[in-house]
């Protein structure tokens, strides 16, 4: 997979896609308006990049928790259809493997996947808001 691609972690389309119910402050505004230009480029052909069912998964729970189901079934549609997205699918040795780095870096396991299916592709580089996690990996966020 070409270094120009990179992975699409859940917390950019939910960052874009959810009005917050209350005020938000000029941090949270920053990272909603940084997700909408992610997206914005990648709906345009400008960006391609990788995620999998499991993030597609978390992306829908979240959205439809904090929004509703009509608007997590169009983002999910959105992603599934996009030819700048690519959907992987993940295997249960993928989720072994994730266990372990989780467990040895003190990531989150859908994290951990993330970073295991970028290692596998040769993807260097990730579109995230969770900067801890990934810093730890020594993953390149943009």
């Amino acid at each position: 997979m070409s270094s120009s691609v990179r992975f699409l972690d859940s917390n950019v389309l939910v960052y874009a896609v959810v009005k917050p119910k209350k005020n938000v402050d000029e941090r949270l505004a920053k990272i909603k308006e940084r997700a909408r230009e992610i997206l914005r480029r990648i709906d345009r052909g400008e960006e391609r990049v990788v995620t999998t069912v499991v993030h597609v998964s978390e992306i829908a729970n979240v959205i439809e928790s904090l929004a509703n189901l009509t608007k997590a079934i169009e983002v999910v549609e959105s992603v599934l259809n996009s030819e700048s997205v690519t959907v992987l699918d993940v295997t249960k040795e993928d989720y072994i493997e994730a266990t372990l780095v989780a467990r040895e870096r003190g990531v989150s396991v859908n994290d951990a996947l993330a970073y295991v299916v970028m290692m596998r592709l040769g993807i260097r580089e990730i579109y995230t808001f969770d900067e801890r996690h990934f810093t730890s990996l020594g993953v390149k966020i943009v």
